[in-house]
């Protein structure tokens, strides 16, 4: 029986370089994606507290409309609150016949997070992780302390 010479036989499968090549790539890319998913991750929780609190102005100037005050805008039966969520804890922190301050503060995967506004419609980014920053103008939406417009 003839046997072919060494040129004409078929290579089957890969080397073990090819594969730790794709490994690598694959490794690198990890490296890179699953970070930034992280941060959209937090950034898309972010807009909860930018919605409760939005909400939070337009109730306020109602309830001011009739009460004359923001003094009680927390109370049973006058909530203009935003109910506590998984990601945000919402309180009425100070309030008077002419100012209120009203906090949403991070809870499980968003603690450490902190936003106001008040009744000037002042929006303050009073606490944050390391790396995202704080601002006494603006709710700081992502890292490097980059406001929401």
């Amino acid at each position: 029986m003839a046997h072919l010479p060494i040129t004409a036989r078929r290579a089957r499968g890969f080397t073990l370089i090819e594969i730790l090549v794709v490994v690598a790539i694959v490794g690198i890319l990890a490296a890179i994606a699953v970070p930034s998913y992280r941060d959209y991750v937090v950034r898309a929780r972010l807009t909860e507290a930018f919605s409760g609190l939005g909400g939070v102005q337009t109730a306020a100037e109602e309830y001011w409309a009739n009460k004359h005050t923001y003094t009680g805008m927390d109370a049973a039966g006058q909530n203009r609150i935003p109910a506590t969520t998984a990601n945000f804890s919402y309180a009425l922190t100070s309030a008077g016949d002419a100012a209120y301050l009203v906090t949403a503060t991070g809870r499980g995967p968003m603690d450490g997070f902190a936003y106001t506004i008040d009744q000037n419609g002042t929006r303050a980014t009073t606490a944050a992780p390391a790396g995202w920053g704080t601002s006494t103008s603006c709710w700081i939406d992502r890292k490097g302390g980059t406001c929401v417009q």
